[in-house]
Parts: structure tokens; sequence; C-alpha cells
């Protein structure tokens, strides 16, 4: 969030009509804007290699080890999709005309 912030300064400033009067100013901006989206980017991909490499590493190592938390992690995929699918069975029913067949298939 930082560093996204800092490239919002950047951009802002850049966008300064001072800028346009000053080539001084628009030099030390420009080389700020970069910079900072320089900083943003490694930041961004940084995140996304410790996020993947603190969760999915260890969980690989120990999947051998514990097998049942392999098919744990099945049976929630299994159930999330299921959920998935009849959440968007429950909102079609909602969305049609409250009669008695759709209200019990809605209970159901």
């Amino acid at each position: 969030a930082m560093s996204k912030s800092a490239v919002k300064i950047s951009s802002d400033l850049l966008s300064n009509p001072l800028c346009e009067q000053e080539p001084g100013f628009l030099e030390m901006v420009t080389a700020f804007d970069t910079a900072m989206k320089r900083m943003d980017s490694f930041n961004q991909e940084k995140v996304r290699a410790g996020c993947a490499g603190a969760l999915s590493h260890p969980f690989s190592r120990f999947s051998s080890v514990f097998p049942s938390l392999n098919m744990a992690v099945k049976r929630r995929e299994q159930t999330l999709q299921d959920y998935k699918r009849l959440q968007s069975k429950v909102e079609k029913y909602e969305e049609k005309e409250r009669t008695g067949p759709v209200l019990a298939k809605l209970h159901q």
C-alpha cells in the first residue's frame, strides 16, 4: 500500500503545472516517478513470490507425510464447488416470481 501511495504521489507531482514551468523540477519529478514505479513493481513481485513460497512449498513438502491433509483439501474444494453451484441455484430462484413451486424449491 505504501508503494502504491508513493506512485500516486509521484504521478500527482508529475501532473502539477509547476513541472511545465520548471524544467529542473520536471526532471527531478520524472526521475522520482520512475523510481517509485520500479519500487512498486519490485514490491509486487516480492509479495507474489513470498506468498507462493510461504504457502505452497511447506504444504507440498508435508502433503506426502500427511496424506489425510491432501484428502481434506480435495474434500474442501469439492464442497466449495457444490456450495457455489447451489448458491447460484438459490440466486436464480430468488429472482423468479414467488409462487408455490418456486418457494418450495428455494426452501429445499
